[in-house]
């Protein structure tokens, strides 16, 4: 069984993820959105501490136990794609040196660190540079492998993309390769979930399943655009038609395919849009989207439920990578020589290191 230090926890949906392929366990959890923190605890019990990251010491606190695995999502907002990308100049972008330090402090076998796409391009490379850096100079060392995830591509009915970065301590002599891809077009592969598959029986579930207030202004709008589409299908010398600056604006899910990215918050039309109704999607239904679990209760108002969803990772997107972790923690595998390859790693220039990112 390994234990999981969980930072920036949300809701809990990556270590739910962890938990639900069995032998992993969460003992100590942070995070400082009252709501998550809320809906973290009905479902891992009271292990969630409620604060500011930056305040909790993790050298000197015996309440913290040791762990064998530390995970988290650092705030992503300056880092996404969607802004403006400060990256670490960035208010929030720093906060990753948390997790650092929790890294540093408890040496973990590994860590999982998942964040955005754009962490790869933020500060024109310079950032995902920097926080590899940070990481393989922690003592005793560790090799460090980011890698961008298709969540679709692990089984989740969603194309979503986020950066996954993996850990090893280079004493454990533990070869960790990403899993590759389970769900596709490819021959051997299963195939891709979608929003219909996502959906049967979704109406009988009572929890955060009550309808979003809707006006008839934007029913008539929803009623313009094709499933699959958004607002650019509205005719632009229609009474309804809007301007937008993302594809997220007023888009309706394709029953046949895996949604778009279900995003947290945002008005003007950016709730997601159900097919064939003319309504927004129920939180329950992007939970189902986010591969949660109808017995996964979300607390707090319609609007807190919804950014606890969208901040998320899906659980069984990470599935994959939690099943290619466990022989590292049960002692399955032969040892080897981490050490070199850090140093090799090292010797290599950023440019050389990104290709292997990108594989």
């Amino acid at each position: 069984m390994a234990n999981i230090i969980s930072l920036f926890s949300g809701c809990g949906g990556l270590d739910l993820g962890f938990e639900q392929v069995g032998d992993y366990t969460t003992v100590w959890a942070n995070d400082f959105k009252h709501e998550a923190c809320v809906t973290f605890r009905n479902h891992f019990g009271d292990i969630i501490v409620e604060g500011d990251i930056e305040q909790i010491d993790p050298y000197n606190n015996p309440t913290i136990p040791d762990c064998d695995l530390i995970l988290g999502g650092f705030p992503c907002q300056d880092f996404s794609i969607i802004w403006k990308q400060p990256g670490l100049n960035g208010e929030r972008g720093n906060l990753y040196k948390s997790f650092l330090r929790f890294v540093d402090a408890k040496k973990p076998k590994a860590f999982v660190a998942e964040n955005v796409k754009g962490i790869l391009t933020a500060n024109k490379k310079k950032a995902i540079e920097q926080i590899i850096k940070d990481f393989q100079d922690i003592e005793p060392g560790y090799i460090v492998k980011p890698r961008l995830y298709n969540f679709a591509e692990y089984g989740v009915p969603e194309y979503r993309e986020r950066v996954l970065i993996v850990g090893i301590r280079v004493d454990t002599g533990f070869n960790f390769e990403h899993p590759k891809p389970t769900h596709g077009a490819t021959e051997g592969l299963k195939p891709l979930v979608t929003v219909g598959d996502a959906f049967k029986g979704v109406e009988d579930v009572d929890a955060n399943n009550e309808p979003i207030r809707c006006t008839e202004r934007t029913k008539k709008i929803i009623s313009l655009i094709s499933e699959g589409g958004n607002f650019t299908d509205i005719p632009q010398d229609s009474p309804y038609y809007v301007k937008g600056m993302i594809s997220h604006v007023y888009r309706r899910v394709h029953l046949g395919e895996p949604s778009k990215t279900i995003i947290a918050a945002g008005g003007g039309g950016t709730w997601g849009y159900h097919y064939p109704e003319n309504r927004p999607l129920t939180n329950r239904e992007r939970a189902r989207i986010q591969s949660f679990p109808d017995d996964f209760v979300f607390y707090g108002n319609t609007t807190e439920v919804r950014r606890q969803i969208g901040n998320a990772v899906p659980p069984v997107g990470v599935h994959a990578i939690a099943e290619a972790l466990k022989p590292l923690f049960l002692g399955e595998y032969e040892r080897g020589d981490l050490e070199r390859e850090l140093e090799t790693l090292r010797n290599m220039s950023f440019s050389e290191r990104y290709q292997l990112i990108l594989q």
